[in-house]
Formats: C-alpha cells, structure tokens, sequence
C-alpha cells in the first residue's frame, strides 16, 4: 500500500517506520527540513529502542522515504496519516493549526481517491472539521480516526503488537482499507475496535486520563501515609491484590510528565468547559500532579531548613521516565527550577537525556556523562527517573562522593530500613520523612 505521513514527530516516525517495515510503501513529509536532511541519513532525531534499526533497515530498502516536499507525501498515496502535533495552547485547550494546515496541503496536493487517518492527539469533533475542510474537492477522500497508544521506551513494540486497534469512521470502505493496514500487527487475536469518530477521539483522551488518574490517586495517598506514619507500599499491596483494580499505574513518585498525560488531562478539562461541564475529578488530577511535582524540592528545602542559596544539589534522571529522552513537563525541570530559583547550583546526569537537558538550560547547570562525577562534593542527591542503573548503585561510593550523606528518592528505589543502615538520611515518597 502507499502510505503518506505527514509529521516526522514521535507519533509519525515510528508509524511510518512500521508501516514500511511490514512491506508497504511510505514517504514520510515534514517541513523541518534539517530534520528531513538527518533522517534521510538515517539519524534519528529521538531516543527509542529498535527504531533507528527499522528507519535504517526501510530505507536501504527503500521503502521508506523522507522529504521536505509535501506534494511528494501526498500526490499519490492511498493512505494519508495526519501525525503533527497539536501542542496545548494557552488555556489548555488543543492548538490544532498544525493539522488544519496539513489538511489544506491535502486539498492542494491530492491527485485521487485517499483515505485520511488522523493519528494526531485531536479534541472531539476534529474529524468533523476536516471532513467540512475537505468537502468540495473532487476527488472521494473519507476520514478515518486512528488514536496512537504508544508509550515512549517501548513505542515500536507497541505498534507492532498493539493491545487493540482503535478505528473511527463512517465509511466501510475507508474502514476496510484501514484494518487491512493494521492486519498484520493483530494476527494474534487483539481486536480492531470500530467505532465513531467522535467515540475514538475520546477513546484516547478517556484512557490516558484514567492512567494519569491512577498515578494521582496513589500519590495522594502517599501524601496521607507520610502525614499520619503509614508505609504506601504497605498500602499498595492491599490494593494492587484486589483483583479489581491491579498494580499498572499504581507506584508512587514525583509526578507524572511527558507529552501525554498533562496535555491530554487538560484538554479534557477544556472539552468539559466547552460543554459546561465541571468535570472536576480531571481538574483535581491535574492539581495533584502539580503539587507532586513540587515534593522534592520541598523536602529538600525542609531539610536544609530553607538555607539553600549556594548549596550544591545532584540529580540522577532528567527524562520523565526510563528508555526515553523526553524531557517534557519532566518533574526533573520543576525541581531544576526551583533549585536555580533559590541560587543553589545544580550538577545532573541521565544516561540519554543529556543534549535535551543541554538545550534546555544552556549554561544554567552542569552535566556529567558519569553518575558519580554529578555527585562529587554536592550536599545531596535527588533522583528523579528509574532508570535501571540507579536501582542497586555502588552505595559506598556514593556516600565518598557527597558532602553529607544526604538522598531524595522521587521514585521510591530503595529500602528506607537498608538506607539508613548504610549510614544515609533517606527521604521517599509514601512514608514519614527522617527526623
């Protein structure tokens, strides 16, 4: 099949990238033309495991291509996917000039009958809007709503083995063309769920906010034990054993971050305005998060009795979570923040992240390429992402390389008993601070 991708972003990268992987014909477009130049070298512009093997792989084999020319992604493609990005704008609300433009470029650029699938994070009734776009042009375009639930660390697993399909459309044909193209990645029996428009567009905001919900939910809890001198793991357990609920989306920590869950919580909110709607449940989500975000930074400050301005803090994690280098509403840049806010110098590793963390800050902290180096002479450690390589470091050398064996653990990686056997103060999440 031939395959036209507009957007070069996480979402329409590593479609793309799979699509041609399973023998269709995709020329991916983007209007970054630096961008284009690097991946047509085969330099992927972020970090996720076993993409840069299938961009490599396609593009030897010239299934895959990329331009910088629009006219060449869509002219003849049977398939157009709208994969740009539709940031949040200022009242939380979806900023879709992005997609609206890609469709005019279709309505410029199309020489026949296409299907147009919207893989783009959309407010409900997006679909509506380009259907009203593209009416008037003479050849038959229909439009389909294909929602993305990738997650960045194991984005290409998850394409190729999707939990479910989730397609939105009124069209048979358009529907038929659309499950041929997943039929390779569901041959194992999860479902190609077909659904409205309207109904798969709120599909993705409903499961992404229902996560972002968990994660809010056990870190109010968190905040409850610390106060009245409850163990949250302890808590956990009694809840992760009812078969009811589980244990996805249930562990404690500094908040969540990344591209999904705040935008995605916060368009709700919005929708919820347009329609007059409270819906205040997502409002207090989004609050608790916030407040999260914060919790290392206060713990550090109680700690240091708000003497801060000109103490040196390390951070181990910048990434919002492992296996990625996203660095997007990352607690790591709250804490950074506050920590520059109140004049104490900042000295960080990530074992990916570095480059983002570069451009984001410029000159404003220091990064290492070494865990241990980030720590030498510093009055304490926070650690703000799990990557693996934090879960069982050499403690010994970690207490040499402090000022004062100080950590602040945002992501719960250790025993608070073990800790202070080995002689550190240890703040967590979940349980009272020392005193």
């Amino acid at each position: 099949m031939r395959i036209g991708v507009l957007g070069t972003g996480y979402v329409g990268l590593v479609a793309g990238a799979c699509f041609s992987d399973s023998g269709n014909h995709v020329t991916c477009g983007d209007v970054d033309r630096e961008k284009i130049s690097r991946l047509q070298k085969g330099i992927i512009p972020i970090f996720e495991p076993g993409l840069e093997e299938i961009v490599v792989r396609n593009l030897k084999a010239k299934r895959l291509v990329f331009t910088s020319e629009l006219s060449d992604v869509i002219s003849k493609a049977q398939v157009i996917i709208i994969a740009v990005g539709t940031p949040p704008a200022e009242d939380g609300s979806s900023d879709l000039r992005y997609l609206l433009g890609a469709v005019q470029n279709i309505r410029s650029y199309l020489t026949g009958d296409a299907v147009v699938v919207i893989k783009s994070t959309v407010p409900v009734g997006t679909a509506d809007k380009v259907v009203q776009q593209l009416k008037g042009i003479r050849h038959k375009v229909s439009v389909v709503s294909n929602p993305e639930f990738l997650k960045e660390g194991t984005a290409v697993n998850d394409f190729l083995r999707p939990e479910r399909v989730i397609l939105g459309c009124e069209d048979e044909r358009a529907r038929q063309t659309v499950a041929d193209l997943y039929a390779p990645y569901v041959r194992s029996g999860n479902p190609i769920l077909y659904m409205s428009n309207r109904s798969a567009e709120l599909s993705k905001y409903a499961a992404n906010t229902f996560l972002a919900m968990k994660i809010s939910y056990i870190n109010e809890l968190a905040t409850i034990c610390e106060r009245v001198g409850a163990n949250i793991h302890d808590v956990r357990k009694g809840l992760i054993t009812d078969s009811r609920i589980g244990h996805k989306f249930l562990y404690p920590g500094c908040g969540y971050g990344g591209s999904c869950f705040p935008k995605d919580v916060q368009a709700l909110i919005q929708l919820g305005k347009e329609y007059d709607l409270g819906l205040d449940m997502f409002s207090a989500v989004h609050s608790v998060n916030e407040r999260q975000k914060r919790v290392i930074f206060e713990k550090i400050s109680r700690h240091f009795h708000g003497e801060l301005k000109g103490r040196t803090i390390a951070i181990w994690g910048l990434s919002f979570k492992p296996m990625t280098d996203d660095m997007r509403e990352a607690p790591s840049v709250t804490l950074i923040d506050q920590l520059l806010a109140h004049q104490c110098k900042v000295r960080a590793y990530d074992p990916v992240a570095t480059g983002e963390a570069r451009r984001l800050f410029e000159n404003k902290i220091e990064l290492y390429e070494d865990g241990y180096e980030a720590i030498d002479h510093a009055d304490a450690l926070a650690i703000m992402t799990e990557w693996n390589e934090f879960r069982n470091p050499d403690f010994e050398l970690l207490k040499k390389g402090l000022k004062s064996a100080v950590v602040f653990d945002g992501r719960d990686l250790y025993s608070p008993e073990s800790m202070v056997r080995n002689g550190f103060t240890y703040y967590c999440i979940g349980k009272p601070d020392p005193k």
